[in-house]
Parts: structure tokens; C-alpha cells; sequence
């Protein structure tokens, strides 16, 4: 099986090998437009993750070792005939190329200032605790990251509460009592404690001062 591909370089450059398709060059501007999706850089990763040579997964697409090569090295842009066929070997859908990097939000910065408060529960005059999400910018988190700032309540009226996944807290200030089924922990400023947040739970602010903690949870 063959299939086009979009050369970069020389002008009217060719690929010399029977076999692996026709070539031409294309203009730079076209170049650099797609330099951002680092096409060959995600083809090489799903190969390596597959733990696939190139003569090997040339036997899979029927393009030849010295093409993929030139692909994964970005001396060829392949066409979308070229990219299905490499996509269905990889079980990817087309956008996994197709992303840019720039824009996946990677690195997700959030201002102080800029922090949302909201409470644990709306609606009611008995808050423990008001929370402020940490990560809303990222695109795609695997976890959830809070600041929590506990509230003075009677512990009579805590409402325990469960969610799938696991959850890490960090005490920044005060005594904190984290109660986990029936079991219930005390916790400084300094100590943390790890759970599988599936189990009712629930926090209370113990002593005077301000308590607060930093609570990641996972998707």
C-alpha cells in the first residue's frame, strides 16, 4: 500500500524509494503552519509506546521504513489517506494529530486574585467549609485541586459526602478533624492524609483560628 506525502526542503524534492509514495514540496508558510502539531514528534511516541521498529510497523502500513522515517523526523507532511491509515494501526483518531500543542493548556496559571469562593453547599446557613478551585484553566485534568477554608459549625451538622476516586489533604493552618465512615483523625497544620474518597466523609474545623488545606482529588 502507498500513499501521498507533502515534502519539505529542497524544492521538486523526491522521495527515492519505490514504493513509499509521491512526493513534492510544498511552501514554507505551509511548512510552518504545520510545525505546531508536531505530527512526526506523535508519530514517533505511538510507535515507541507500541514499542514498534519502523521496519515493523511498515509491515502494518505498508509504507516503507525509510518514509516513516522521513515522517517522524518532519522532512514529510503526510495526507490525511496516509495519516488514517497510520491512525487505524494506532487505534487514534484523527485529531490526535490535528492538536496544537500550544493550545492543550499544559501549564494553567490561576491569579490569586482571580480565584472563585464558593461554598460546600448552597443554599444554607450551615456552611464547614467554602472552597476555591485551583486548576479551572487546564484542559483535560486528571485530578482536581482545591483551597479549603473551614468554617466554625456545630459537628451535629456536618453532612458527610462521597465521590469516586481518591483524595489528598494537606492542613496549611489550623485543627482539622477529617472523618472517614465512622472513623474520625485529627490533623495539624503540616499533617496530610490520603483516602478513598468513594467512603462518606466529611471535615470539621476543631479549635479556634482560621483552618484551612489544600485538597487534590482524582477525575
Amino acid at each position: 500500500m502507498t500513499g501521498t506525502v507533502l515534502g519539505v526542503g529542497q524544492p521538486e524534492s523526491r522521495d527515492s524509494n519505490p514504493g513509499t509514495g509521491e512526493t513534492r514540496s510544498i511552501p514554507d508558510f505551509v511548512s510552518e503552519s504545520l510545525k505546531p502539531y508536531s505530527i512526526g514528534e506523535k508519530l514517533r511516541t505511538l510507535r515507541l509506546r507500541k514499542k514498534l521498529g519502523l521496519l515493523e510497523l511498515g509491515k502494518h502500513t505498508g509504507f516503507s521504513a525509510a518514509l516513516l522515517s522521513k515522517l517522524e523526523r518532519g522532512k514529510l507532511y503526510p495526507t490525511l489517506p496516509t495519516l488514517v491509515r497510520i491512525s487505524a494501526v494506532f487505534n487514534v483518531g484523527l485529531d490526535y494529530f490535528f492538536t496544537d500543542e500550544r493550545k492543550r493548556h499544559v501549564v494553567a496559571i490561576v491569579r490569586k486574585q482571580d480565584r472563585q469562593r464558593f461554598p460546600e453547599r448552597p443554599g444554607t446557613a450551615d456552611v464547614a467549609y467554602y472552597f476555591e478551585t485551583l486548576d479551572y484553566p487546564a484542559n483535560s485534568r486528571k485530578l482536581n485541586s482545591y483551597f479549603a477554608d473551614f468554617q466554625t459549625i456545630a459537628r451535629e451538622k456536618l453532612k458527610p459526602h462521597s465521590h469516586p476516586g481518591v483524595e489528598m489533604l494537606y492542613v496549611l493552618s489550623g485543627t482539622l478533624v477529617v472523618t472517614i465512615g465512622s472513623e474520625a483523625h485529627k490533623l495539624q497544620a503540616g499533617d496530610s492524609i490520603y483516602f478513598d474518597c468513594s467512603v462518606p466523609h466529611s471535615y470539621w474545623k476543631s479549635g479556634e483560628g482560621p483552618c484551612s488545606a489544600l485538597v487534590v482529588t482524582t477525575q
